[in-house]
């Protein structure tokens, strides 16, 4: 599968020794990036990694950064958002059929599988991007653009809102 920022780094080229790679989308894939997630503007898009071979697959580790501008989801004001991310991927062989899946800790590092001949930096790095983002973006007004519409926060609609509301009504009844 091609991706809109593909950076392969074959598998026959990746030795023992750790090995720095830096990528950055250029414009056209900053454009595709943002209109596959959904995103208003992808500005800058790179990784800094270091990658080596080791006997449980190749490992990359480093960090990703990003400048992008999403959309309030209440509003769709833009909203301008950095990512600085470090990173550590395992990229293994995909299982084979009848082999036993390995259960991760909580603290292993993410893990993907290879396909072809190669690991996909680019995917990797735009996957770290995405995934680091707010999936809720709210601008400021984001609050006061809600209420005007109807919508009741969190502290209105649940137990302790209803509680204020029925504290409410008794007071009015009380003075009434």
């Amino acid at each position: 599968m091609t991706t809109e920022f593909s950076r392969i780094e074959r598998l026959d080229e990746i030795g023992g020794e750790d090995r720095q790679v830096m990528i950055e989308a250029n414009d056209a894939e900053r454009m595709a990036l943002a209109q596959r997630f959904g995103l208003l503007a992808v500005e800058r898009l790179q990784a800094d990694l270091a990658i080596r071979r080791e006997a449980n697959g190749i490992m990359a580790h480093g960090r990703v950064t990003a400048r992008v501008v999403q959309a309030c989801t209440v509003t769709g004001d833009p909203l301008p958002a950095t990512v600085d991310e470090r990173v550590a991927l395992r990229f293994v062989e995909p299982a084979r059929a009848g082999e036993e899946e390995i259960e991760l800790a909580g603290d292993a590092l993410d893990t993907i599988e290879i396909e072809g001949g190669g690991v996909d930096l680019g995917e990797a790095a735009a996957e770290t991007m995405v995934l680091a983002l707010d999936p809720f973006p709210r601008s400021p007004d984001a609050g006061a653009v809600l209420k005007r519409a109807g919508v009741l926060s969190e502290e209105e609609a649940g137990a302790f809102g209803a509680l204020a509301g029925l504290k409410a009504r008794l007071e009015a009844k009380d003075q009434g």
